[in-house]
């Protein structure tokens, strides 16, 4: 038996249950340890078996998921980040993850952390971070709060982003109800390297050392995974201790020293300290290694006094990592370390015993076997109750004919364009560095950010999308659709989609309503993934994301990555020049079932969904592939939210000068729905008159009906049929200023 002559909590039902360990579990520690665990050891029990950390209640979903490829160059899950092959020995490594509930506390620092731990995930495997999304969500901005927490998560992800010099490319902000005192804030890097330069996170070879290094050890953030493990109320949403506070210049230096360490035959392995802080990293990186780690507490570098071993192995302190490297070559790690001004510190050894053993002045306090700790361990894995919501059957009965036409389209139009869900985020991107670097090509308030990989032809598209809305309705295809929609904005700008990786924001899961949407969700998730073949690199799992009121929408973002192989030839959705014809690729089959317009206009949110093909999605993305790269068309953007009418009122706001576009649309649909009912599957492309045949000829070859539907003017005018005639100056103010005014509300 340990011996614990600290003055710790006596481990009792109570203070069990505090942890968030049930009896199922506590039952399953005592045998694996064949004894009463300690304090400290319930506390490493807590942190790595909380669902944030051991993913319980997702993991045997996740597993459906399609998790190798040829282009991948590691499997999903086996390293910090996925890693996907470019050619010519480069790689790309991204990841994307959430920080929603310590958002909903503290915005600006749950937000900035998020940032920093995202790309830390990158950096650690030897990549240089060169690009940063987010996908945020947030309730009604008719509510203080949830301004508020808009601007200060945007203001936190701005002020890290900006100060480690990594341009903030893309992403989406979505406003809807249920986001309200729960936004979800997701943050996705994108980083680059040679792929024979792969950092690992593995602890090997008996009898090498392991060091700390990066920052100080503090209280911030102790219990910040079962934190994210558990629903937010009022009692939970005053945790403030249990948010991180991050310091990107230390950061900044971090990742340089990180970078050196790439390619050194003396390194054996680093992880970032993340969720769990010291407790994560040495059981996976032992775990990985199947050997154990031997660690003393005494000597971990710390920035608060008298703190205890729970305290330190708990701590979720910022801009840290460990680093396993071969005896011997301490005084070589030291001196990059030092070089960069940064803490080095050696605070334990690699062992054969396949434990993580913690010493604190002098006292074992915690020996634990690291495989029973590590996800695809001996950590639990539960199969949940799930069922058809009740609820599906109330919202999806839209019928049309339940509606009256809307006769003002001009008006209907004005209106959709300023809705917070459509018009410009200038607001929020301004504030963002998105060219630092040279390297973006296409920024922000496109369909999909396109960065140069310099010294070569190739550039990469990386786009995050979810509506929420849909997946709510009909979770499988909404998920679906999810996907699709990523894949198709990555095409319109010229990339051909390599791999996703996502961040699955839902509810609690043991609500049997709610895992059925997750599991419907990953299942469709998969079934895209795998038509478009495009794995899942890894992601994260956000469960618990309820306010006191409801669940969030179910929202499996998705970050999708698509390599150009000449960026010279990438595409953008503005109409370029008079007299191109305009031209949509696939089938106008849209409903008005879960559009913005209805939300919009009649306060319902309603399915069913338009119909959604998987054929017909891959043969539109082929050929607008082949299109851009034959250089056939000079524009194309996809039709999403809003509709047919908001996708060409955006390239005409895109456009320079005096363009306009004059359209000539005939379709059996009521024309409210024929513009502003949504579908997937349909792009609209503009081209030179001269290449329309080039175009038939093509889109005969995929299969893919198209329909020349008006031309490109240049008297600054954007006029459909008989319906919509209105100013390129009065809808570019209307879409660019909107959302500002809205946030200018006094809170």
């Amino acid at each position: 038996m340990i011996k614990d002559k600290y003055k710790y909590p006596e481990v009792n039902k109570e203070i069990v249950k505090e942890h968030g360990i049930s009896d199922e579990e506590y039952t399953k520690i005592k045998k694996t340890l064949d004894r009463e665990p300690t304090f400290v050891e319930l506390g490493i029990y807590s942190v790595m078996w909380s669902e944030h950390c051991s993913y319980k209640s997702s993991i045997k979903m996740l597993k459906t998921l399609p998790r190798t490829g040829e282009k991948l160059l590691v499997d999903a899950g086996e390293e910090n980040a996925g890693l996907v092959d470019l050619g010519d020995g480069l790689a790309t490594s991204f990841k994307i993850e959430s920080h929603n509930h310590p958002s909903a506390v503290e915005p600006y620092e749950g937000a900035a952390t998020g940032v920093g731990g995202i790309m830390r995930d990158v950096f650690t495997m030897g990549a240089r971070p060169i690009a940063s999304l987010n996908s945020l969500r947030f309730g009604s901005l008719d509510i203080p709060r949830n301004r508020f927490l808009l601007e200060h998560v945007v203001e936190g992800i701005a002020d890290y982003g900006n100060c480690l010099g990594i341009p903030t490319v893309g992403g989406e902000v979505v406003i809807e109800d249920s986001y309200s005192g729960n936004p979800l804030v997701n943050a996705m890097t994108v980083g680059l390297m040679k792929a024979e330069d792969l950092i690992s996170a593995v602890a090997e070879g008996v009898g090498n050392p392991v060091f700390i290094v990066g920052s100080s050890t503090g209280r911030d953030g102790i219990h910040g995974a079962t934190f994210a493990s558990e629903e937010l109320t009022e009692e939970t949403e005053s945790k403030k201790s249990n948010v991180q506070v991050g310091d990107p210049f230390t950061e900044k230096l971090l990742l340089e020293a990180s970078l050196e360490l790439a390619g050194k035959d003396w390194l054996v392995g680093m992880q970032d300290m993340g969720a769990a802080g010291i407790t994560c990293s040495c059981s996976e990186m032992s775990a990985k290694g199947k050997t154990g780690i031997k660690i003393n507490l005494d000597l971990v570098p710390l920035r608060e006094k008298l703190m205890n071993a729970y305290e330190i192995m708990l701590s979720e302190s910022q801009e840290r990592m460990l680093v396993v490297v071969k005896k011997g070559s301490e005084n070589n790690l030291k001196e990059i370390f030092n070089k960069w001004e940064l803490d080095c510190t050696e605070v334990g050894v690699v062992t054969n015993t396949g434990n993580l053993e913690v010493f604190h002045q002098n006292e074992l306090l915690a020996n634990i076997p690291t495989e029973s700790l590590v996800l695809g361990g001996d950590a639990p894995q539960y199969d949940m109750p799930y069922k058809n919501p009740d609820y599906l059957k109330d919202i999806n009965c839209y019928n049309i004919e339940n509606y009256d036409l809307v006769n003002d389209l001009n008006t209907s139009l004005i209106k959709l364009l300023s809705d917070p869900n459509i018009a410009s985020k200038s607001y929020v991107y301004n504030q963002y560095d998105s060219t630092v670097r040279t390297n973006t090509v296409l920024g922000p308030g496109s369909d999909s950010a396109v960065i140069r990989i310099k010294n070569t032809s190739k550039g990469l598209s990386v786009s995050t999308d979810c509506n929420g809305r849909y997946v709510y309705i009909n979770p499988r295809q909404g998920a679906m659709m999810a996907v699709a929609e990523a894949a198709r904005n990555v095409v319109c700008t010229g990339a051909k989609p390599l791999a996703i990786t996502n961040c699955l924001n839902f509810g609690n899961p043991q609500d049997p309503e709610i895992y059925w949407q997750f599991k419907e969700a990953v299942l469709g998730i998969g079934d895209m993934c795998r038509i478009l073949d495009t794995p899942v690199t890894g992601g994260n799992v956000s469960f618990y994301n309820e306010s006191v009121a409801s669940a969030v929408y179910p929202t499996p973002v998705i970050g999708m990555v698509g390599l150009i192989e000449d960026v010279s030839k990438f595409m953008t959705m503005d109409f370029k020049n008079e007299g191109d014809l305009i031209v949509t690729i696939g089938d106008i089959n849209p409903s008005l079932g879960g559009s913005t317009y209805l939300k919009h206009f009649y306060g319902k949110v309603e399915g069913p969904l338009s119909n959604f093909n998987t054929v017909a999605e891959v043969n539109v993305q082929n050929l607008c592939l082949e299109l851009i790269g034959n250089k056939i068309i000079n524009s194309a953007h996809d039709v999403s939210d809003g509709g047919l009418g908001v996708s060409m009122a955006e390239s005409v706001i895109f456009s320079k000068d005096n363009i306009g576009a004059d359209i000539n649309l005939e379709h059996k649909l009521r024309q409210d729905e024929l513009l502003f009912g949504e579908c997937s599957s349909l792009i609209v492309v503009s081209l030179n008159e001269s290449k329309l045949y080039d175009l038939v000829h093509l889109s005969k070859k995929y299969d893919v009906r198209t329909q020349t539907i008006g031309k490109v003017t240049n008297n600054g005018m954007f006029t459909i049929n008989d319906s919509i005639n209105l100013t390129k100056k009065n809808i570019s103010k209307i879409y660019n200023t909107s959302f500002s005014k809205i946030m200018e509300k006094v809170n």
